[in-house]
């Protein structure tokens, strides 16, 4: 098969993903589209070289040309996104507020089939909250407690660009030495550090619910940790959650202190080049760059 039509096929094949992905916002398939799109213009650059007689190279090298030029093209864009955050007013750790519009949970059939497991599983809905991160958009999260309030999941609705909902999911329990084990496959970077007594794996790969719960009861198991009981609402642990975030990040050099922001920004060079390097593995590898 010539090139030119594996190049076609690879561009139809996108727009099908990207249709697709606007009407689902699912991240698995984001990465696809980008990975399609970055070979599509490295071997697309190269092609249309030798069709117009442009370069006088070698196909593989035009190729490894144009791969190298999108790499740098993104890095610039990723980086000035990064850049732009810093300096601009919008919230790292946003406040949470109790969700009293009624809209905690988007009516989509996907959507309402996880709520329905959630119930059938015996986990009650305690708290709906909400945080602006700017721009009129919300982050919309609907927490659920298992029968003995030790297992907390907090269902996050995130709003995109292109008016699709994507669902990320995170499960927190508490150990009685003050230990917090969370279990999360949010794909949105944050490169910061987590307090010490903190145990935290994410799985932006794991997009199922009950695969992910499994997982983190497994992780409970294998720690032999002692859970206990969650005896704050969620609204009170949110925000005091953020506070510390802030304060740990600040104390470790990933943020400027508070009297500083204003200037330089809210990242440290440091902290830049983590978000960057974890937008990256998030993007294309759909992984995050810190382990447990």
């Amino acid at each position: 098969m010539q090139t030119s039509y594996v190049i076609l096929v690879a561009i139809v094949v996108s727009l099908i993903v990207m249709q697709v992905n606007q009407r689902v916002g699912s991240p698995l398939l984001s990465i696809i589209d980008r990975w399609l799109r970055w070979f599509v213009f490295s071997f697309g650059g190269a092609q249309l070289c030798l069709d117009f007689e442009l370069l006088d190279r070698p196909f593989w090298a035009l190729t490894v040309t144009f791969f190298t030029v999108w790499f740098l093209g993104e890095t610039l864009y990723n980086w000035l996104a990064i850049s732009a955050h810093s300096l601009s007013p919008l919230p790292l750790f946003p406040r949470y507020v109790v969700n009293t519009t009624g809209e905690e949970w988007p009516v989509q059939p996907r959507l309402l089939k996880i709520r329905e497991w959630l119930r059938a599983e015996g986990f009650r809905q305690v708290q709906a909250l909400k945080a602006e991160i700017g721009g009129a958009a919300f982050l919309r999260v609907s927490i659920y407690h298992d029968a003995q309030a030790s297992v907390r999941v907090q269902v996050t609705f995130i709003p995109q660009t292109n008016g699709a909902i994507s669902v990320c999911f995170a499960v927190t329990s508490v150990a009685a030495d003050g230990r917090r084990y969370l279990t999360d496959n949010l794909y949105i970077p944050f490169a910061g550090f987590y307090p010490e007594n903190w145990l935290v794996e994410r799985a932006p790969w794991r997009r199922s619910l009950p695969r992910l719960l499994a997982r983190h009861r497994a992780r409970l198991l294998k720690s032999g940790a002692q859970v206990v009981p969650f005896t704050t609402e969620p609204l009170e642990d949110f925000n005091t959650v953020q506070r510390e975030l802030d304060e740990v990040n600040t104390e470790m050099g990933f943020l400027h202190p508070q009297g500083q922001r204003e200037d330089l920004g809210k990242f440290t060079h440091e902290g830049r080049y983590r978000v960057w390097k974890e937008i990256w593995m998030l993007n294309y590898l759909g992984r995050s760059a810190r382990y447990e």
